[in-house]
């Protein structure tokens, strides 16, 4: 097997202590009168998966082409392997675009090859490891076929496999999942797992919430160029209160820790179908164990926690899903 890209030395561990892969300090990007990224803020480190989230316009590809040193900022500082952005990272970076674009003449192997020299692989090197992951994509058969000949979830993977080729320890996604049918998702996920468990810093960008709720370690949400909240995905439900269902009489509305409490319906025994939204900080355990010392008969208590979803409509709004433009 082909040996490894080395750690870029930075990454290492230094008087016990891990370096981030990227760290990005007052990040700002300004494109005339607008203001794509805003005093941006985060850092990655080795094995991580970080989702970078927000809805179309949030600024998350600027800040991705910064980092990438496509476009340069306004402002701001950024460090990948411990130094500023440029040509000698290319051999540790995969990257992934949104847009994506293969040379239709070449085969699936050549094209993943030239890929793989161009970040500083030998022409040897990029083939054999060209090979493996045409293999695991069950694409091997299809390796010497030209891209243009290639269905278009077989040219999906293709493209993924020029992000992978040079085994990056920085691997960048921008919206990974778009266009993706379920089996290559379940494909990129598996890729996006196993480059984590390899000691790769994985950072995908994406507006939607099931693939980060599936993945993430930590995860930012962005609105207008802005951080909104970075932290784990525990720590983003938690932005808001849990919500039970149960079925129980009128006195659990009265709980400590219910903010509020909804009367879907009633039932016989004096029994009811009920809503409950607990008071920030309150757990359901809490008002289970309050419920059990005032002995009322409880036919169900089930919570319902905030799905990633809820946070991010919570944060920065529905229309984020949307948005007006790309940035």
């Amino acid at each position: 097997m082909p040996e490894p890209i080395p750690v870029p030395e930075m990454t290492k561990r230094c008087g016990g202590f891990q370096m981030s892969v990227l760290a990005v300090r007052g990040l700002t990007k300004r494109f005339g009168d607008v203001l794509a990224v805003d005093d941006l803020g985060f850092a990655v480190q080795p094995g991580e998966i970080f989702g970078f989230l927000g809805g179309n316009g949030a600024g998350k590809t600027t800040t991705l082409r910064m980092v990438l040193d496509i476009i340069r900022p306004t402002s701001g500082a950024i460090e990948v392997f411990g130094r500023a952005p440029d040509r000698r990272n290319t051999g540790a970076i995969g990257f992934l675009p949104e847009e994506r674009g293969l040379y239709s003449n070449m085969s699936a192997i050549e094209v993943i090859a030239y890929f793989g020299q161009l970040k500083r692989m030998t022409a040897a090197d990029a083939r054999a490891h060209g090979m493996e992951l045409l293999t695991r994509f069950d694409l091997a058969g299809r390796a010497k076929a030209k891209i243009s000949e290639l269905s278009k979830g077989m040219a999906q993977k293709v493209q993924l496999a020029t992000a992978l080729v040079n085994r990056p320890q920085l691997l960048i996604l921008d919206e990974p999942f778009s266009g993706l049918d379920p089996v290559n998702q379940g494909l990129l996920e598996e890729e996006i797992l196993r480059a984590a468990r390899g000691g790769a810093a994985v950072v995908f960008s994406t507006h939607v919430m099931q693939h980060a709720e599936r993945l993430c370690q930590r995860l930012l949400l962005l609105r207008k160029g802005r951080k909104r909240f970075e932290g784990t995905p525990d720590e983003a439900r938690a932005q808001l209160p849990s919500t039970i269902d149960a079925m129980a009489p009128p006195a659990i509305a009265e709980l400590d820790g219910v903010a509020r409490a909804t009367e879907r319906r009633k039932l016989e025994n004096g029994l009811s179908e009920w809503t409950l939204d607990l008071a920030p900080g309150v757990s359901a355990g809490d008002v289970l164990q309050r419920a059990s010392a005032r002995g009322l008969p409880l036919r169900r208590f089930e919570e319902r926690r905030a799905t990633l979803h809820d946070v991010f409509v919570h944060l920065v709004g529905p229309d984020a899903l949307e948005g007006e433009s790309r940035a």
